[in-house]
């Protein structure tokens, strides 16, 4: 297997319903069969280095295990467009807890019930966490409500980390399996948005 480098454990340790939020400048991609949103071509930065497997590509998302629907309908895209790819393992899936006190113990067993080298990624470090999802322009709110259950609501969107580190891409929640397929293919084949 190829080697995956996470620096990002500098800000995100690996660990052993969910509202969705607008992508404010985010342009669709010029390219014509690209149905991903680019990003801008921004590093993450010096304290922040998400790299994706060598010549490959970095799936991340911000979620949790107890979300009732998009987290799990969100993974299951992402299953559904890794088997269709020519070259599976040129991508990695990693996702981001946004609620690390109930996740911890389970988000790798999680992850891995759908991608069976998904990367499990959360801290309990409010201000870590708060700053990788700035990076990513993910959001999210965590609450307890007057009957003292646990109220989540996070951005829904996956994005797309090169072998560089830069952010390139973006799917909004919903976009199907077979396009988010076709556009990882564009980009393995070196077609940038």
């Amino acid at each position: 297997m190829k080697r995956l480098l996470i620096a990002m454990l500098a800000l995100v340790m690996p660990l052993a319903g969910c509202a969705q939020r607008e992508f404010a400048g985010l342009a669709q991609s010029p390219g014509p069969s690209t149905v991903g949103l680019t990003l801008p071509r921004v590093d993450t930065g010096n304290d922040f280095e998400l790299v994706a497997p060598q010549d490959g590509l970095l799936i991340v998302y911000f979620g949790y295990t107890s979300c009732p629907d998009i987290c799990p309908t969100t993974m299951q895209d992402v299953t559904a467009a890794l088997r269709r790819l020519n070259h599976p393992a040129s991508v990695q899936v990693a996702m981001v807890t946004v609620d690390p006190d109930r996740d911890i113990p389970v988000l790798q067993n999680y992850v891995r019930s759908f991608v069976e080298d998904g990367i499990a990624l959360g801290t309990t470090d409010d201000s870590r966490l708060a700053r990788a999802a700035q990076i990513f322009g993910a959001s999210y709110l965590v609450s307890t409500n007057d009957s003292g259950e646990v109220e989540v609501a996070h951005s829904t969107a996956l994005y797309v980390v090169d072998d560089a580190g830069t952010l390139l891409l973006t799917w909004q929640f919903g976009t199907a399996s077979r396009d988010i397929a076709d556009d990882l293919e564009d980009l393995l084949d070196g077609r940038r948005p």
